[in-house]
């Protein structure tokens, strides 16, 4: 992390409290994906008894930076305390290390969470079969068949059969290509 961020986290020391900080670092997590809202910004403002809502920006920048660390990385309370350089206030530095350790398990579990799950497919068959139409053009009939997923059936007359080979085809040897680099 830049250095010049660094100078910005001593305006947490003027909030009132552990709990206003406590409060700042738990609305950063929640509004991770939107960002903060203007009644929230409005509310850390006056927690920390900023005049000028610009100043903000870069504190937030900081404290987010340093919430994704311990939170991607897994970082231990001894790493976490050095990710400060000296210039940050030891009592200031205790305190983020304190609540980072505090929610670091919450945080962690709600990006597992949060991670998207793919189905897999555990089996897959097919068939041939005429549609009920005047044509009585064959048709292929496929199922697929998830874990914990509803079985899904769906036909496909020639034309569309070849065209979503292609489109799997090029996939696959996208998918090569990018194993080979």
């Amino acid at each position: 992390m830049e250095r010049t961020l660094w100078g910005h986290l001593p305006l947490l020391v003027r909030a009132n409290s552990k709990e206003s900080v406590e409060y700042i670092l738990q609305t950063l997590w929640r509004t991770w994906k939107t960002g903060l809202d203007a009644d929230d910004r409005r509310l850390i403002c006056q927690m920390l008894q900023l005049q000028n809502e610009s100043d903000l920006d870069p504190l937030l920048v900081c404290l987010r930076m340093l919430m994704r660390k311990c939170v991607y990385e897994n970082i231990s309370k001894d790493d976490i305390q050095k990710l400060f350089p000296s210039e940050v206030l030891p009592e200031l530095q205790r305190l983020l290390t304190l609540l980072l350790q505090k929610f670091q398990r919450e945080w962690r579990a709600d990006v597992h969470m949060d991670k998207v799950s793919l189905p897999r497919l555990k089996t897959m068959t097919w068939n041939l079969a005429t549609q009920d139409s005047e044509v009585r053009e064959p048709v292929a009939v496929i199922n697929l068949k998830c874990p914990q997923e509803s079985d899904l059936s769906f036909q496909l007359a020639k034309e569309t059969l070849d065209t979503m080979l292609k489109s799997v085809y090029s996939i696959r040897d996208q998918l090569s290509n990018m194993g080979e680099t």
